[in-house]
């Protein structure tokens, strides 16, 4: 039977997937992604939440059942200022009062250090992998559950083409599972980061964290929730990372700034370490690994924050003038002699480019420590994962190459440089 089901909400300059219903061998995925790749449809000028599809009898409509999922209301008017006060994707003004409670009870509540939250989630990772749960089996059928891993490959070849590009050399089973971690993760960035973050607030954040409850409890609330069931109840992943990922979003509903690197590192582990401690149970660490459970699991961790920085570092320019948001350490900012409206202003002189060596370095050496966790995964899945962590170390590289104009610029790999660069990783680890 027909079902509706709430998918996944891209970002304004992307085709939405919105609401997609099972029909055959069509549904609104497919058209859109299409729609994306040919340059743009002719019926679709208007508006990205048309309520018909024009390229699929399904249609739909994301917005209606986004906001009657978490009780917003239809046409709510946007709160926030203008771009330039403090950015269109700041899902809370600050000169909302709501705001400012929510702000200074984030900032003067005691937080643990990022040392020791990480550490939380690790041993609650390790606490996972030797346990023996069971979950409840998910009640859908074969059929279903493989359509909505197709679903899931390809919004992460659409949207994730380094990444998706290292999962090509792991086994179906394991890439499956990533593809469902990967495409959770972004739905809850897109949450906070995407074309519905102006009506986003604390409460929606607690919401999708009980579906994520709901997830680990086999009960899917849609397709792609589904996908995410399945690899829990495969293989043994701990809900701390999830967790610790949406209060990474949270952060980022009241928080533009930060002030030392503390702050950010805790910023880069929730969104983005937590990654590696979601798909190492996937991976699989091998059975002669010279390392500890922990120290392989902080390897996958630093990988994450390695990859983290570096996006932060490519879209600096772009985070400040479209957002408002500036992922850098200010007072190390303060140390080179630069400011905020040097960054506004796409000041490129020799003291961003002392800045900017200072950053990339210590991204890299991120990278070095996940490096020394390779050699303890599955022999099977290092080429995969040391490869796309190489592909996307290029990126700084091509920073450096772009004179460190990461302000007007945005540093990117060719196609033809990512494939050249596989058979090197693939040498790098096996030797390893």
């Amino acid at each position: 039977p027909t079902r509706k089901l709430l998918t996944y909400p891209f970002k304004k300059y992307r085709p939405s997937i919105g609401v997609w219903r099972s029909h055959g061998d069509a549904s609104c995925l497919d058209c859109h992604i299409r729609w994306r790749r040919r340059g743009g449809c002719q019926n679709r000028k208007q508006s990205f939440f048309d309520k018909e599809c024009p390229d699929c009898p399904a249609g739909f409509d994301f917005i209606l059942k986004t906001t009657q999922m978490f009780g917003i209301q239809k046409n709510q008017p946007s709160t926030h200022g203008s771009p330039p006060d403090f950015g269109s994707q700041v899902a809370i003004p600050p000169e909302n009062s709501f705001a400012d409670a929510f702000s200074q009870l984030a900032r003067g509540r005691p937080r643990p250090s990022t040392k020791d939250v990480m550490e939380q989630a690790i041993q609650d990772q390790i606490g996972a992998m030797h346990s023996n749960r069971k979950l409840k089996p998910l009640r859908l059928n074969a059929n279903q559950l493989e359509h909505a891993y197709k679903v899931a490959e390809s919004i992460t070849d659409e949207y994730a083409k380094t990444f998706s590009l290292g999962l090509r050399l792991m086994e179906a089973e394991k890439q499956k599972a990533v593809w469902a971690i990967y495409v959770w993760c972004r739905r809850t960035d897109e949450l906070v980061d995407g074309s519905i973050a102006t009506h986003i607030t604390p409460k929606t954040l607690d919401m999708w964290e009980q579906r994520l409850d709901q997830i680990f409890e086999g009960e899917a609330y849609d397709e792609l929730d589904a996908t995410l069931a399945d690899a829990v109840a495969k293989f043994p992943i701990g809900k701390q990372g999830f967790k610790d990922m949406i209060e990474g979003m949270r952060m980022d509903l009241y928080k533009a700034r930060y002030e030392n690197f503390e702050e950010l590192l805790e910023y880069c582990y929730r969104v983005a370490g937590t990654v590696g401690l979601m798909t190492t149970p996937i991976m699989g660490i091998a059975q002669d690994a010279q390392q500890s459970d922990s120290e392989v699991l902080n390897a996958a961790v630093s990988l994450g924050i390695a990859l983290q920085l570096t996006n932060i570092l490519r879209d600096v320019g772009e985070d400040a003038t479209q957002r408002n948001r500036i992922y850098l350490p200010l007072d190390e900012l303060e140390s080179f002699g630069l400011r905020e409206t040097d960054i506004f202003a796409g000041t490129v002189d020799d003291r961003w480019r002392e800045f900017m060596k200072f950053q990339i370095k210590r991204a890299r050496k991120y990278f070095e420590i996940a490096k020394q966790g390779i050699g303890s995964l599955d022999p099977k899945v290092r080429w995969a994962v040391w490869g796309a962590g190489m592909v996307y170390g290029e990126i700084l590289d091509a920073i450096e190459a772009n004179d460190y104009d990461n302000l007007t610029q945005r540093a990117y790999v060719p196609r033809w440089r990512k494939f050249a660069l596989l058979p090197v990783a693939l040498v790098q680890t096996l030797i390893m």
